[in-house]
């Protein structure tokens, strides 16, 4: 399934540290059913609805240290994502400015950036279960972040409505699929994506 485009902006990021082991690479162009293995069910199961709605291929290997709990290896996961997104993109001219109100079911989020060159969450969302299946909700916040951090997108995310919290983070994964499709689609334009002539 083609991502609309005659690019094949891909990345590949290798990581390891004594909490984490990861390779994770990215397609923004391309969507293909790739594995996805963290360890983590819930994790796994939103990285493929972000890949799957943001029509990005994304495949993500990682060997953390579950033992201890799932934070080094959502977060370390993020970083790698984030990397990737960055490195995918290049000096491509992009549309930078995105945003959506995702839907799913009862929840309702925003999600909106800007491929700015500067990382920042803007985040307005609280969980009021601790966990949704073996991954820990707070970890949804350092997932982003550190995504934000390390790709250089400034994201705003926002739980707006909802009662089922499978629901509300699923709604962010998709919605935040969604919008980086397409924020990073490709414009005609001599130069990058800013006034200022750099990002």
């Amino acid at each position: 399934m083609g991502g609309g485009t005659n690019l094949n902006r891909t990345a590949e990021i290798r990581r390891q540290t004594r909490e984490t082991t990861i390779q994770l690479a990215v397609n923004l162009d391309r969507y293909d059913e790739l594995p996805i293995e963290t360890g983590i069910g819930f994790f796994d199961h939103m990285l493929h609805q972000l890949s799957f709605h943001g029509r990005i291929g994304l495949t993500v290997r990682c060997d953390g240290d579950l033992h201890i709990d799932d934070h080094h290896t959502i977060e370390d996961v993020g970083i790698a994502l984030g990397q990737a997104i960055k490195q995918a993109m290049g000096s491509t001219p992009v549309e930078r400015f995105a945003s959506l109100h995702a839907v799913m079911d009862d929840a309702l989020a925003l999600v909106a950036m800007d491929i700015s060159g500067r990382g920042y969450l803007g985040w307005d969302a609280k969980f009021e279960r601790e966990m949704l299946g073996e991954m820990s909700t707070e970890c949804i916040h350092e997932f982003f972040k550190s995504v934000a951090h390390h790709s250089g997108i400034t994201l705003h995310m926002q739980r707006t409505a909802g009662f089922n919290e499978h629901h509300v983070c699923e709604g962010m994964f998709k919605g935040f699929g969604i919008v980086l499709n397409r924020a990073t689609r490709p414009v005609e334009r001599t130069g990058v994506s800013s006034t200022k002539g750099v990002i």
